[in-house]
């Protein structure tokens, strides 16, 4: 009725509010599961674009297939790993590159060859399918361990493919905390292939560019005479760069008057241009070496003017040396413009620039005048020359990357020359992203005593 107040229970709760539906309520625990979910898939892809990152950054397809499987190991927290190459056939693994292995763990496994697609990583091969095994052990395919192998229970398996062809397989097992393989991991290590994939024909592309520059730049290069009596040996080595044509040369000629003729040079530049003028210069210097006696100073003036006519050249370095009788032994003659000094290495095994004055590169001013620089050459001593693509490095200074070679140089002077220079070359201080030549040259050793 009007103006009377509504009478309330006696449980003191209002007369229309229903009592609480616990269902409807919040499941604090469920969402806050599924923002750890969300964090944890935020973290794996994260980890994914780091590891597609850290596969691009190689270009050496070793350097290239050992980083696939590391970073794969890295996602899911495996503690072993491996990938498998296929043969051009496709039937069975040429190439198995692994991961994860202690030290004792490849001991044991000395003297064993490695898979080559029996049992479980061949139904892979046939069966191209993501694989997940709890325990490889039961799998209908298995065929057991070689002995000396480590323990692994569980698997992960993940097809590589490159242009829609199988290059092989990659391997994971035992994850480090005890579980097995899970969706997630498959999922991701699935979309790490497919990166492999393209980073592997990346680094395949790469191995073939550089092949045929290389091929290229020793089209343009001499094959050493005979100098007898003389040893000679020269090696050449291109950059890392792809598309990357050095200027880098050497050359090397006997003369009338039973001396030799030496050089080393370098043309500003990686590219076809510096490549065209490196063969250029080279052609010029051999019609003016040939036949006359005249001082390396001469030779190199009378080749900077002729270039200077007669070409655009890009500005070059180079060190002419004349390697002459002086008696019972034999004395170096030489010249340089604006390059490295020659290494001397006598047949005590100890080593030593030739400093003097680097005078200035080809292509700088024709009017400045260029030294001569003599200095004896010991019966047995060896004399090398090479361009600053064997020393430099960014991270050093080049004070420290000469000390560096000389110290390599006394450490192999014991070799034959082929040797030496192919170790010298294969254990530089450089970064590698500049053209190496390097030339040396070993003069008789003494005579017996009677």
């Amino acid at each position: 009725m009007e103006g009377q107040e509504t009478p309330q229970p006696d449980d003191g709760t209002a007369p229309d509010t229903p009592p609480p539906d616990n269902d409807a309520l919040p499941d604090f625990g469920r969402i806050a599961e599924q923002f750890r979910e969300l964090a944890r898939a935020k973290d794996r892809l994260e980890s994914l674009l780091d590891a597609v990152l850290a596969i691009s950054r190689e270009v050496e397809l070793p350097a290239v297939l050992h980083r696939i499987v590391t970073t794969a190991m890295d996602l899911v927290g495996a503690r072993y790993g491996a990938l498998g190459v296929l043969h051009e056939s496709g039937g069975y693994l040429e190439q198995f590159i692994t991961a994860g292995l202690s030290d004792q763990e490849r001991a044991d496994l000395a003297g064993i060859d490695f898979p080559r697609g029996r049992g479980v990583l061949g139904h892979l091969i046939h069966h191209p399918q993501p694989l997940r095994a709890d325990d490889i052990a039961s799998h209908p395919s298995s065929v057991g361990f070689p002995p000396g192998h480590p323990h692994m229970r569980t698997l992960l398996g993940v097809a590589i493919s490159v242009r829609g062809e199988i290059y092989g397989d990659l391997y994971l097992s035992e994850r480090r905390d005890g579980r097995p393989f899970d969706a997630h991991d498959e999922n991701i290590v699935i979309a790490l292939a497919s990166a492999a994939g393209i980073a592997i024909e990346s680094a395949r592309l790469f191995e073939q560019v550089r092949a045929r520059a290389e091929q290229f730049q020793r089209l343009l290069l001499p094959r050493l005479p005979d100098l007898s009596p003389f040893e000679a040996a020269a090696v050449y080595r291109p950059a890392t760069e792809p598309n990357s044509v050095g200027g880098d040369w050497y050359d090397a000629i006997m003369l009338p008057d039973d001396a030799v003729s030496i050089v080393i040079g370098d043309v500003v530049g990686h590219d076809l241009h510096a490549a065209a003028a490196m063969a250029q210069t080279r052609n010029m210097l051999r019609a003016l070496l040939f036949d006359r006696r005249t001082p390396p100073s001469a030779v190199l003036a009378q080749l900077d003017r002729t270039l200077k006519a007669i070409t655009d050249n890009p500005v070059t370095t180079t060190s002419l040396a004349r390697i002459e009788p002086d008696g019972p032994a034999w004395r170096l003659h030489w010249s340089s413009a604006g390059h490295l000094p020659p290494l001397l290495v006598t047949p005590d095994h100890r080593a030593r620039y030739l400093y003097a004055d680097p005078g200035v590169p080809l292509g700088v001013d024709t009017s400045l005048p260029r030294p001569d620089h003599t200095h004896p050459l010991p019966p047995g001593s060896t004399v090398v020359f090479f361009t600053d693509g064997l020393v430099e490095h960014p991270a050093h200074p080049i004070d420290r990357s000469l000390a560096d070679l000389a110290e390599l140089a006394v450490a192999h002077a014991g070799l034959p020359l082929e040797a030496y220079v192919t170790a010298l070359a294969d254990n530089h201080p450089s970064d590698g992203h500049d053209d190496i030549a390097l030339l040396a040259l070993r003069t008789p050793a003494a005579d017996p005593a009677p």
